[in-house]
């Protein structure tokens, strides 16, 4: 098989797949006579093929995907006029905690913060498929450690944690990224999120 036969068929896996590939899923397709580097090079190829459409093809943490780019979602979203569910700064910042922090207990939270935190929070985290608990401090009570999941990962369109966007902007980058409404509007007192997570990020 040709290079542009072998490049055919992973762009056709890959846009009529239901979840991202992983390069050994991918060498399937060729009865894994294709090696793993070959495949990763001919992605490259496929990646800059794709440069210039409204559509990328990205490595995320669960594999590779097509997915449209930021800049199209305006025009996207008129197919489905449904709003997407709001969060408020609660929920943004709990998240982003845990993202930058973890693992991470509720009381780790709650320190940064400086409030405490309703279980209704993590639980809608959780629900969201974005954060689970990976299993318990050593100390009184054992709490529960929080950590992102491959699903957050996958939902902001990066491979690693390594990739997440400086502190400042992560606010507005997790609206853009997750599909979130924002609501400004929180029972909890002010907190200026920038301050305090800056802060966590450059130490």
């Amino acid at each position: 098989m040709n290079t542009s036969d072998a490049k055919r068929v992973l762009e056709t896996a890959l846009i009529c797949a239901q979840q991202p590939l992983l390069v050994r899923d991918m060498r399937v397709l060729f009865n894994e006579e294709i090696g793993a580097d070959t495949v990763k090079i001919l992605l490259l190829e496929l990646q800059q093929d794709w440069a210039f459409k409204g559509v990328e093809l990205v490595n995320v943490a669960s594999g590779w995907r097509f997915q449209s780019r930021p800049e199209m979602r305006e025009y996207l979203d008129r197919l489905s006029p449904e709003k997407p569910p709001k969060y408020t700064r609660a929920v943004l910042e709990t998240l982003a905690i845990i993202a930058y922090r973890q693992p991470a207990t509720r009381g780790d939270m709650e320190d940064i913060r400086g409030v405490t935190i309703n279980t209704l929070i993590l639980k809608q985290l959780e629900d969201r498929g974005w954060i689970e608990v990976i299993g318990h401090r050593e100390s009184a009570g054992r709490p529960a450690l929080f950590a992102t999941t491959r699903l957050f990962l996958d939902d902001l369109g990066i491979e690693s944690l390594n990739q997440l966007p400086e502190l400042g902007p992560l606010q507005d980058h997790l609206v853009e990224s997750l599909g979130m409404g924002s609501d400004s509007t929180d029972s909890q007192p002010e907190l200026p999120i920038a301050e305090p997570l800056t802060t966590l990020v450059q130490q």
